[in-house]
């Protein structure tokens, strides 16, 4: 039996750090956007009762520490099947340690397809459930599109009028020789902006309120005509001066096209500019195009994706 599923990237909208939790995870409210910048990740059922992932990015480790492994093995334990196997083929186009959720992705899709590969009919619920068990991001890879993301990213909100962003697409730059490492980033924003954390639930709420009600909500939900408020990351600020990629790629983004803003995702060190469509993203892009490869930057164009992960087609007989 051999299924396929689809694993798409995600951009942060909005990153603001709120506080520490009682967890030590870092308190945040975010927005985020799915992008049509996809993993392909192929499952075939296997008789010996092993799990094994293999790529087409040798750099990629493949062990136990991988998400799409751990998924598996948490998938098979919830399941109480312990003779389940399979082998997993990852076909990666979502830059390594660039911000945009890949390997959460790629777990989230493991859950979900797994779960239909072996049969197991666990509820979309649970899966969110098990998701979250593994990382903050992986909820939300699961239900995808626009949504506001509270606590570590794992509570997950629709806009409050219920639609969905409007067709507008990215030019998305990120240097190859560079990763950051999250809990780094999350690390240094603690020793350089501790002081200006919240520390009360009431107050986490309050800005949690503020942003569900505030301008980029509005323009997100309603497609405005007129521009966006600035896009807020308070990691940047702690990144850039660490990363030298970050504030030169910023500076080309805004010199190509008329971009509605100009922002980094997550931890980085991906940059992004926000057009109206993709033929604008693609006009930027190819007007930038010499620059970015003098720099030594690698780029695409996506649309806003209005889903999370997905499977393609039906389970297959081998």
């Amino acid at each position: 039996m051999t299924l396929t599923a689809l694993a798409p990237a995600k951009i942060n909208l909005h990153l603001e750090v709120l506080g520490l939790r009682p967890d030590g995870y870092h308190e945040l409210a975010m927005v985020m956007q799915t992008l049509d910048l996809v993993d392909t990740l192929r499952f075939a059922t296997t008789a010996d009762g092993r799990i094994s992932l293999s790529s087409d990015k040798p750099a990629l480790p493949c062990g136990a520490d991988n998400l799409i492994v751990r998924a598996a093995e948490l998938l098979r334990a919830r399941s109480g099947l312990p003779e389940l196997g399979a082998a997993i083929e990852l076909e990666k186009r979502i830059p390594i340690g660039a911000g945009l959720a890949g390997g959460s992705s790629d777990g989230a899709a493991t859950l979900l397809g797994l779960n239909s590969l072996w049969g197991l009919g666990f509820s979309p619920e649970a899966l969110l459930a098990f998701a979250a068990e593994l990382g903050s991001d992986m909820p939300y890879c699961l239900e995808g599109g626009t949504r506001l993301c509270f606590g570590r990213g794992e509570r997950l909100e629709p806009l409050e009028s219920g639609q969905q962003a409007p067709p507008w697409a990215v030019l998305l730059i990120k240097h190859p020789g560079v990763s950051v490492s999250t809990p780094w980033a999350y690390g240094r924003c603690r020793a350089m902006r501790g002081d200006f954390y919240l520390s009360s639930e009431e107050d986490f709420e309050q800005r949690r309120d503020n942003l569900r009600r505030g301008p980029l909500a509005l323009a997100l939900a309603l497609g405005a005509a007129g521009p966006l408020p600035p896009l807020r990351n308070d990691l940047p600020a702690v990144v850039a001066p660490e990363v030298e990629s970050v504030t030169p790629g910023l500076q080309l983004l805004r010199a190509a096209g008329q971009p509605l803003a100009v922002a980094m995702s997550g931890s980085g060190p991906s940059l992004f500019a926000l057009h109206r469509d993709l033929a604008a993203a693609e006009a930027a892009r190819c007007q930038l195009l010499p620059e970015l490869e003098a720099a030594g930057f690698e780029s695409w164009c996506c649309g806003f994706r209005q889903g999370g992960v997905t499977l393609e087609g039906d389970v297959i007989s081998a």
